[in-house]
């Protein structure tokens, strides 16, 4: 049985990126617009996402720029049934938004831990209920979440993150469950070591980064555009069978139990 390369195309398909002024949502947004779909850049930081549009239409494909919170319940809600009443549909909804306090436990304060798990955790839930609701009406669709290697493993200074991260899975679950009689399909991608603006602080430490090169099997970190290809092959039909899944980019990481104590 042959493999048809149009179940990786996405064609006449609306992609909703949340996140998509940089890092891993950027290199998202590109790669789903290379494959055909239509991209809403959706981003806190509006000047960002409106470059990578540009920089989508100028390849020839098809953008829009939204600007937005996914911790502003009414914006999220907003922002959804706009898109929606404009295009008739949201097939592929990726969320990657999130922040990390890197302190052990102990020195935690409330609003620190409140200000990761509202981004994370309370942000990837409204964006993904809004969407999963149009998706449902709609009887299809794909979402992908954003987990890490930190959802199975940790380290000192990563507990707050590590919880989010592992809380997204068991999200991503339940809502695989809750929504796959409705044609709706729930994923998480897991990235490892990811050159992103939010490892920014880590890629100026030679010393650290070079330590988490060495704990992957690949020897190295990977680059935000690694991290297209498997996004683009959640949201195709080259998935259609996957749904509660956590799809692991990581270098081999976890199956090698890289291990680091950065100072924290």
């Amino acid at each position: 049985m042959s493999i048809d390369e149009s179940l990786f195309r996405l064609d006449h398909r609306l992609a909703f990126v949340a996140g998509a002024a940089s890092g891993i949502g950027r290199a998202a947004a590109v790669g789903l617009a290379r494959f055909g779909a239509t991209v809403i850049c959706a981003d806190l930081d509006a000047r960002g996402a409106a470059q990578v549009a540009g920089e989508i239409r100028d390849a020839k494909g098809q953008a829009e720029t939204c600007p937005l919170d996914i911790t502003d319940e009414a914006a999220v809600e907003a922002v959804v049934k706009d898109v929606q009443a404009r295009h008739g549909h949201i097939d592929v909804l990726l969320s990657t938004p999130a922040v990390n306090i890197r302190k052990p436990l102990l020195n935690y304060t409330p609003a620190e831990f409140d200000r990761v798990v509202r981004l994370n955790l309370m942000g990837t839930f409204l964006i993904t209920r809004a969407v999963a609701r149009s998706m449902s009406q709609q009887r299809g669709g794909s979402i992908i979440l954003t987990s890490s290697i930190r959802s199975v493993t940790t380290e000192p200074g990563q507990g707050v993150y590590a919880a989010t991260k592992a809380g997204i899975v068991q999200m991503a679950r339940t809502l695989a469950a809750e929504l796959g009689p409705a044609g709706v399909r729930v994923n998480c991608i897991a990235p490892g070591v990811v050159e992103t603006p939010l490892t920014e602080p880590i890629k100026n430490r030679p010393e650290w980064y070079d330590a988490y090169a060495k704990r992957n099997a690949l020897r190295r970190w990977a680059s935000a555009e690694e991290m297209a290809g498997p996004i683009v092959f959640l949201a195709s039909q080259a998935s259609s069978y996957m749904t509660g899944a956590v799809l692991f980019v990581d270098g081999g990481w976890t199956a090698i139990d890289g291990r680091f104590e950065p100072p924290v």
